[in-house]
């Protein structure tokens, strides 16, 4: 059987058998001592019955006419008698018996003092020289059950005293580990991008070590990171004046030539030079979803966002291409507008570069603050659509792009705590891809 794996059962566990078996302890160890006692008390008790038996039996037998005949004394009224004692001549006749008494239960007189038999404990005295003497008896059975009262009275609290106290433990070690909980918590909650130190405030002694541990890691974490998106973003951009002093002298060796061969190479040099200036654009996206401050503190209405970036995709792909449904209320979230526009700006980009043909793109926005963006194309298969959002992904298509477009989306919305999906076949078609971004609250 294997125990809780919870460090909080773990400790209601160890600590209530600890305290049963610690009690368990001290009932047996009370319960010897206890026993000890009373037998002190009955051996007492035998001596004492004896020594003022003794006299007024002596005093009986005198006055009796019946002397040297075995009297038994009468009882007032039913009742145990756990002492019996009988009193004999030193010819061993029974003189006195008390009216419960066994004759079988009297061995001979041999001398003064405490007898022990298989069935009683015996006290044994003597008067008028020896003549008379008195036996005084007390079953063992009577002490033992009278110990063992005593035992099961010390033990039957226990099976309401360790239920009690497994459920007071419990309590306990819940409400140290609420720190600790607390703690979880928080980690949970945090976005991917987000990390800023813990807090060591409320915690234990024993756990603020380890939180000191993780602030220190996520800090050499937090300067790896920037130090690689600062890198990219520093390089995309420093690429860019580059490129486009390259991109001129191509077009201008394309303008001045007459040579075919030199023109149509001129013309693979300027095609070349834009996909690199597409991928340090993208470059730049990308250092951007993933340096955080995705979020405001204030709420704004996202719809001219969109539209302005629909606006810009319907003047390069040309009238037609996109069709729009947006929300008449507003739809308001404390993303960043920018982040919002870039995520928007991936999600169009990718549908109308993998769209079949000139079938329009559905691009939705909805009250409820869902944007979908449809384009029809077969189904991608189930294990490429899991792959989609890799860096530099492009899932098998023939059509050239930088494979980063989905890979930005899904840094944003991570960063920004939304969610994105993608699905394939969209739903209610045969085939086609919807990518589905839902915006924080």
């Amino acid at each position: 059987m294997r125990g809780p794996r919870s460090l909080q059962g773990r400790l209601a566990l160890a600590l209530g058998a600890g305290l049963t078996l610690l009690w368990l302890g001290a009932a047996w160890a009370t319960a010897a001592l206890l026993r000890a006692e009373m037998n002190e008390v009955f051996d007492s008790a035998l001596e004492e019955t004896a020594q003022r038996v003794l006299p007024l039996a002596v005093l009986e037998i005198l006055d009796s006419d019946g002397a040297g005949t075995g009297q038994r004394i009468a009882t007032l009224r039913q009742h145990d008698e756990f002492f019996t004692y009988l009193v004999r001549d030193d010819q061993g006749r029974v003189l006195l018996r008390s009216h419960a008494a066994r004759d079988a239960d009297f061995p001979p007189f041999d001398g003064m003092g405490f007898r022990e038999t298989a069935t009683h404990r015996l006290y044994y005295d003597a008067a008028l020289q020896g003549s008379v003497t008195i036996a005084v008896a007390e079953p063992l059975s009577h002490r033992a059950g009278v110990a063992r009262e005593a035992l099961m009275g010390l033990a039957l609290p226990l099976l309401l005293v360790f239920p009690l106290g497994l459920i007071g433990v419990l309590a306990v070690v819940r409400r140290s580990l609420r720190p600790m909980r607390r703690l979880g918590g928080e980690l949970a909650r945090r976005g991917a991008a987000d990390l800023s130190a813990v807090r060591e405030d409320g915690l234990p002694t024993e756990i603020a070590p380890v939180v000191g541990a993780l602030n220190r890691l996520l800090d050499r974490l937090r300067r790896t990171l920037d130090s690689e998106r600062a890198f990219t973003a520093n390089a995309a951009h420093e690429l860019r004046t580059p490129v486009a002093a390259a991109l001129a002298q191509a077009q201008r060796l394309q303008s001045e030539t007459r040579d075919p061969a030199v023109a149509r190479r001129a013309d693979e040099i300027e095609v070349a030079l834009k996909r690199l200036t597409r991928l340090a654009d993208k470059l730049m996206q990308l250092a951007r979803a993933e340096g955080g401050r995705l979020r405001g503190e204030a709420t704004c209405d996202i719809r001219p966002v969109l539209a302005m970036v629909v606006s810009d995709f319907e003047r390069m792909a040309g009238a037609g291409r996109i069709e729009t449904a947006i929300a008449d209320v507003p739809v308001m979230s404390d993303i960043d507008p920018d982040a919002f526009a870039i995520l928007a700006r991936n999600l169009i980009e990718n549908a109308l570069r993998h769209g079949t043909g000139d079938a329009p793109v559905q691009v939705t926005l909805s009250g409820d603050g869902t944007l979908r963006v449809v384009n029809e194309c077969p189904p991608v298969a189930p294990e490429t659509l899991a792959g989609l959002t890799a860096r530099f992904e492009r899932g098998g298509s023939p059509t050239r792009g930088s494979g980063l477009g989905l890979s930005i989306a899904r840094a944003i919305a991570e960063g920004a705590r939304g969610e994105l999906s993608l699905r394939s076949p969209a739903p209610g078609q045969r085939g086609g891809f919807e990518a589905a971004f839902r915006l924080p609250r």
